[in-house]
């Protein structure tokens, strides 16, 4: 309907063009007084007439005074002929000047012909643009079913290779092999090797899965067909498929070629999960991936790679050798990792000369490449927003925050009395993080809002860790309850502002009992099912693998954990009430204290070992003491 208004629109428009053209030929010259053949007749009889010009069956008539007349003569007859017959005598007619003009083609053709041709020619322009917007339609529909892939061949700048990549070494050393495959197969095809027909790409959102899959595209320098999992699926069964063969026939054109599809977790999950039956339109797309991934003919140089943060749903058909061969690991970068990371997204970036990379690498655990990338470009804009030349150190810090709390809130009004229930809440938080042992140092205490939170205690490790030990957690907990109990010991009484601290402690809390068998009580196992419940019918028939009874002991062995670090946090609180005070009025004072400051209060934090230290002399202390009794 949208394209047949747009057709009629148009020939609408034409069909004013052209009658507007053809009124302007037709009414063009200077118009000219019309009169009556008898009139002729009398200025002739007269001898009033200079020339006569006969232009078809118009007679314009110039007369001895200068006048100019229009008359329109008998269809069929001359003009000699016509006065002959009105009775002018033939002296008469000898003395005026008769010419004849004969017609020109095209004003013939705009006279006589285009008015009869030209309704034929506004129709055929008509069924024209209908007959078009008929294929247009069609065409689409044939189109329906063909690959949305989109295809970025060698010769195409900017170029991604490996120097654009920091970190994941161990990755990159895995995807060479692609490149040194699709730059020389004969050299492996002569040993007999087949080079593994899948590379299946996973890591954690923002890791560099994409960017890795360019980079492999780079450095080969082949065609590289880049598609998403979710534009596969329609709601017509087949498409999918369809759009499969597709692709995978325009791959066997441009081989040697690199075919890459991201999120392939949205077409390949486990097939029979759900309640679509085997007709499910995901489960069509994904039988005829694993089709033309198992049927490529042997010395086919093309490879599929694909990316997934969550390999836990996938087929199994599709992870078994011949087709996903290997899986690449990408993780979130170490220390030396992320600071090669700022180093590339910094090139194009003006830094201050004391800005420190390695710094804000250390000040970032726990970060994604795309976290690092944020985080520089966040700085810029702030810097830009200043009205600076360069981006500084502050400004780097300010954006690590921002990134990990979200933008500040100064203008947000708090009553002192919020103000001060947050100085102590964050004081406690920092005051128990400082004093145990097994916990990150403190770098920055604030009680400026920043994104929902009401103020901040933010703690740095001075080195990244894989292992955690249970003393850890236990401390980490109790990090984390310190300021509801710091509120409860203050004002008596405690508010919401603990909500989400207590939310993840008793998720660390029940991860330590169910995931990482650390309660005695339980025994060495683990409780629940970690898989994800992928459709409804499935988890109607799913059951917990352990009994009421045992989940009685879970909540109770959960509690005691809790209890475990609330004691700790008691026992601090205890001994270091003053410093507590000082921390809390210090904050009400200034809103912010770094690490210095917030050291000059409280001491420099002492490492584990001189805790471990300080607890043998503490446990020598107390046995001599019940030897000498």
């Amino acid at each position: 309907m949208k394209n047949l208004l747009k057709n009629f629109l148009i020939f609408f428009i034409v069909f004013l063009v052209i009658a507007a053209l053809f009124s302007s030929f037709s009414g063009t010259g200077e118009e000219q007084e019309k009169v009556g053949i008898n009139y002729l007749v009398q200025q002739v009889q007269e001898e009033n007439v200079e020339s006569i010009t006969v232009e078809g069956e118009e007679l314009k008539v110039k007369l001895n005074n200068g006048e100019e007349k229009e008359i329109k003569k008998e269809s069929g007859e001359s003009l000699t002929t016509t006065l002959n017959n009105l009775g002018v005598s033939p002296e008469k007619i000898s003395k005026v000047d008769i010419k004849i003009q004969e017609e020109s083609g095209f004003d013939y053709f705009a006279t006589n012909i285009l008015p009869i041709l030209l309704p034929f020619l506004l129709i055929g322009a008509l069924i024209f643009f209908m007959m078009r917007g008929i294929q247009g339609a069609n065409s689409k529909a044939m189109m329906f079913g063909q690959s949305q892939a989109k295809q970025f061949n060698k010769d195409e700048k900017p170029k991604v290779t490996f120097k654009d990549v920091a970190g994941s070494e161990e990755s990159k050393q895995e995807l060479k092999e692609v490149v040194q495959f699709l730059k020389q197969p004969k050299k492996f095809h002569d040993l007999g090797a087949r080079i593994p027909k899948g590379f299946l790409l996973l890591g954690g959102p923002g890791t560099g899965k994409t960017l890795m899959a360019r980079a492999v595209a780079g450095e080969a320098d082949v065609p590289f067909f880049h598609i998403s999992g979710s534009e596969f699926v329609e709601m017509f069964v087949g498409v999918g498929a369809s759009r499969v063969r597709d692709l995978f026939k325009r791959a066997r054109k441009s081989a040697p070629c690199i075919i890459f599809i991201d999120e392939i977790d949205a077409v390949a999950r486990k097939r029979g999960a759900g309640l679509g039956g085997s007709h499910d339109e995901r489960e069509q797309t994904l039988n005829q991936i694993l089709v033309e991934m198992d049927g490529f003919d042997e010395r086919t140089n093309i490879i599929v790679m694909a990316a997934t943060n969550r390999p836990d749903v996938l087929d199994p058909a599709l992870l078994r050798p011949g087709r996903f061969d290997r899986r690449v690991f990408i993780e979130n970068p170490d220390i030396k990792e992320r600071e090669g990371i700022l180093k590339v997204h910094a090139r194009k970036k003006p830094l201050a000369k004391d800005v420190s990379l390695k710094r804000i690498a250390e000040r970032t655990p726990g970060f994604s490449g795309a976290d690092l990338a944020n985080l520089l470009n966040e700085a810029a804009i702030t810097s830009a927003r200043k009205g600076k030349k360069v981006i500084e150190m502050e400004d780097l810090f300010d954006s690590i925050e921002k990134v990990i709390l979200g933008p500040e809130r100064r203008t947000k009004v708090m009553s002192e009395k919020e103000k001060k229930i947050t100085a102590y809440h964050e004081a406690g938080h920092a005051l128990v993080a400082h004093f145990l042992p097994n916990t990150d140092p403190v770098q920055k205490v604030s009680i400026i809002s920043r994104g929902r939170a009401g103020g901040y205690t933010l703690k740095v490790p001075l080195e990244d860790k894989r292992l955690h030990t249970k003393s850890e957690y236990i401390e980490e907990l109790a990090v984390l309850l310190a300021g509801h109990l710091t509120e409860k010991k203050i004002f008596k009484d405690v508010t919401t502002g603990a909500s989400s601290d207590l939310k993840k402690a008793t998720e660390i809390a029940y991860s330590l009992v169910t995931e990482y068998g650390m309660s005695p009580d339980l025994g060495l196992r683990t409780f629940g099912s970690s898989e994800e419940k992928l459709f409804l019918g499935k988890e109607l028939h799913d059951k917990k693998d352990y009994s009421e009874k045992t989940a009685e002991k879970i909540d109770k062995a959960v509690s005691e954990i809790i209890e475990q670090s609330t004691e700790k946090v008691e026992k601090v609180l205890e001994e270091k009430e003053k410093d507590l005070e000082k921390i809390a009025q210090a904050l009400l004072e200034k809103e912010t204290l770094e690490k210095d400051e917030f050291e000059e209060i409280v001491g420099e934090k002492k490492s584990k070992s001189d805790s471990s230290k300080s607890g043998d002399k503490a446990e020598e202390k107390v046995k001599a003491e019940k030897e000498d009794k």
